[in-house]
């Protein structure tokens, strides 16, 4: 079948490995000094590998591969290898270099085998191309994805008070209306000139502060690398920051590897942007604590 999926520029990569914690999958493997796909069927084709290569050596292309195979990827983690192949290098902290000892030199798999044929994989969000908020307008449309400002409690007046003799609930920092990235138009008016924070969508979870130390006097837009199209997040990124011309923009993201993804995508979509506006990262542990 025709589908998006890896492809690395042996010409380019030197085998220093950055890029194989990021894919949690299990694909990525330096063999012989080189990064190798290990297994067409691991890869998932969304790029969360692609901003931690320093050279440049990794993009996302269309070619016939076997489907996406999450039982395949299942086993390869727990069983810690692949036919043919040596132990798996397991995702471990961002940054973080494969170690010696996981290095292979058992030639990669163009697929895996007849023993792991492709089966259902779990149904992915659309694309952003098909799914582009319309421009910003004043009535009708969808109510959910309808563009409005918010006066914050945490900016100014008190929280609403809560039950009967309970403490007031926790005031909210948000601004505005909606937050998903799909949906925002790069021309609604409350971003023009906005300090902008770009969120994954599992940071406010995990971090109990984030309306406090995040959201307070930012305009946010939501979304998850790992379930949507990476290339669309660099697209629209790149419109709002050429129509609204932010003031600064912070990303907040998760410590597991594939959150990287949204990290890479603001910083390419500043690049394609031609704008110069202040960037500053920041991480999230799945344990709730901030790391950076």
């Amino acid at each position: 079948m025709l589908r998006e999926i890896l492809q690395i520029d042996e010409a380019k990569c030197d085998g220093c490995g950055d890029c194989v914690p990021s894919c949690a999958e299990g694909a990525l493997q330096v063999v012989d000094g080189k990064v190798r796909l290990v297994g067409d069927a691991l890869c998932d084709g969304l790029g969360a590998c692609l901003g931690e290569c320093p050279q440049g050596a990794l993009k996302v292309v269309q070619r016939d591969a076997p489907a996406f195979d999450e039982h395949a990827v299942a086993r390869r983690l727990r069983e810690g290898t692949a036919p043919g192949q040596g132990p798996v290098q397991r995702p471990s902290a961002p940054g973080a270099r494969p170690s010696p000892g996981g290095t292979s030199t058992a030639p990669p798999l163009a697929g895996l085998g007849p023993s792991a044929a492709p089966g259902p994989s779990a149904p992915r969000r659309p694309s952003l191309a098909v799914m582009q908020a319309p421009a910003e307008s004043p009535g009708g449309g969808c109510p959910g994805s309808r563009s409005r400002e918010i006066a914050p409690r945490l900016a100014g007046g008190p929280a609403a008070p809560g039950p009967l003799g309970a403490p007031a609930p926790s005031p909210s920092a948000l601004a505005h209306w909606p937050v998903q990235l799909e949906l925002v138009s790069p021309r609604a008016s409350w971003l023009a000139g906005a300090d902008l924070l770009v969120a994954a969508d599992c940071v406010p979870f995990a971090y109990a502060d984030f309306h406090r130390d995040f959201l307070a006097g930012r305009r946010v837009l939501v979304g998850c690398p790992k379930l949507d199209d990476v290339r669309g997040y660099v697209e629209k990124l790149a419109a709002v920051f050429r129509e609204a011309a932010p003031r600064s923009v912070t990303v907040v993201k998760m410590e597991v590897p594939c959150c990287g993804g949204i990290a890479w995508a603001v910083r390419e979509a500043l690049a394609a942007s031609g704008r110069s506006i202040p960037l500053v990262e920041s991480t999230v542990g799945v344990e709730g604590n901030r790391l950076s």
